[in-house]
């Protein structure tokens, strides 16, 4: 049985993001900053997105031909020539929120002797899914000793 003897510490930080509209966004190093800054060497750090047109993602950060047959599947599940209900905000956003709902608002990577647990080839990205700039809020939570 473990026995706790250190101190659990919480740290909590909000990244804004600037988008150049759809696109995914690798921001790994960012998240590791505030690891680094939390003092945490051993715990788990949760990264939040605060919207509903846009997702995170963990996947390959070698070659980019990834990313563009993830994209161009995406657009192919979800057209945007649909004629869909939710059209207010344009032809982009209805397709927007549906993409969110199948991927990811938040992430959870293990910290290891004060880093991100993510294997050789993974990064953080955000991926926007409006065709327009957007800036974008991101909550990263790390608890751990």
């Amino acid at each position: 049985m473990a026995t706790k003897t250190t101190e659990t510490i919480h740290y909590q930080t909000t990244l804004t993001l600037q988008t150049r509209g759809k696109s995914l966004e690798r921001f790994t190093h960012k998240v590791q900053s505030a690891v680094a800054d939390s003092g945490i060497q051993t715990g788990l750090c949760t990264v939040f997105l605060r919207h509903t047109s846009a997702s995170l993602l963990i996947q390959e950060n070698a070659d980019p031909d990834v990313l563009v047959d993830m994209a161009n599947f995406f657009a192919d599940l979800v057209p945007e020539n649909r004629r869909y209900r939710h059209s207010t905000e344009g032809p982009d956003d209805m397709p927007a929120h549906i993409r969110t709902a199948l991927t990811h608002t938040s992430e959870q990577i293990p910290v290891i002797k004060g880093r991100l647990g993510l294997g050789t080839w993974q990064g953080i990205y955000l991926w926007e899914h409006r065709d327009r700039a957007h800036q974008r809020e991101v909550i990263v939570h790390i608890v751990g000793s």
